[in-house]
């Protein structure tokens, strides 16, 4: 039977901005599986990255909880929760928000010697890494020296550093062209059936969406119930 990683339960979130209460996320219930692969699809401002943030424990539901493996993540502390991103989640952006002054090698690093591990294993992980997501002969290059679609497959390299249950990925294709973009997408389902790594992939493109096994929408800040025949 398929293990529950990260569940949603009636998450809610909601902003005052100095007038009335905005609510963002309406209710939201979702239950994600140990490595599966999953589109949240929905126009500008229908709550998709703030959904990926709450499960991220970037932030917090207003109302509502989100459980991994069925811990709340709101009974953690700070500490816990970097720890546990850390240690368990990757994350991947429309634009890659690597490290400029440091390497592609350097920048896959970086996540593995913050969880403690030598330099030199550091490296070890990294450089494998490198040659898995095709750019074996990038490593000593800056982000500046590298083409949007190398950034981005560093930036999947650097989210899968700790081999984590679960990578979140904001818009990932949403800088590129349509050819590398298609690239980008076919790595990352070839990374989820090497690593068994779920992937939450954030998205506006439907032939992206459309791409991943199983797809939800989001509208105004709620999911949008499938229609018969819709993917699941």
């Amino acid at each position: 039977m398929a293990t529950e990683l990260l569940t949603c339960e009636q998450v809610g979130k909601s902003y005052w901005d100095g007038n009335h209460n905005l609510e963002v996320l309406q209710g939201v219930n979702l239950a994600l599986n140990e490595g599966q692969l999953l589109a949240i699809v929905g126009s500008s401002g229908s709550g998709k990255s703030t959904l990926l943030h709450c499960m991220g424990g970037l932030d917090k539901p207003s109302t509502g909880q989100i459980l991994f493996r069925g811990n709340d993540l709101a009974k953690w502390s700070p500490r816990m929760l970097a720890d546990w991103r850390n240690q368990h989640l990757g994350f991947v952006y429309q634009f890659h928000h690597l490290l400029p002054e440091f390497n592609a090698l350097e920048n896959i690093a970086m996540p593995l010697l913050i969880s403690g591990q030598s330099a030199s294993q550091a490296r070890q992980r990294a450089t494998q890494l490198l040659q898995r997501v095709g750019l074996a002969d990038r490593g000593q290059h800056r982000p500046a020296e590298l083409s949007g679609g190398e950034r981005q497959r560093v930036a999947i390299a650097r989210a899968l550093a700790n081999n984590p249950a679960l990578v979140l990925a904001d818009e990932p294709t949403g800088n590129l062209d349509d050819e590398t973009a298609r690239q980008v997408m076919a790595l990352m389902l070839e990374l989820n059936r090497e690593f068994g790594t779920a992937f939450v992939i954030v998205t506006h493109d439907q032939k992206i969406a459309r791409a991943l096994p199983k797809q939800v929408q989001l509208h105004h800040g709620k999911i949008v119930p499938q229609t018969a025949g819709a993917a699941k």
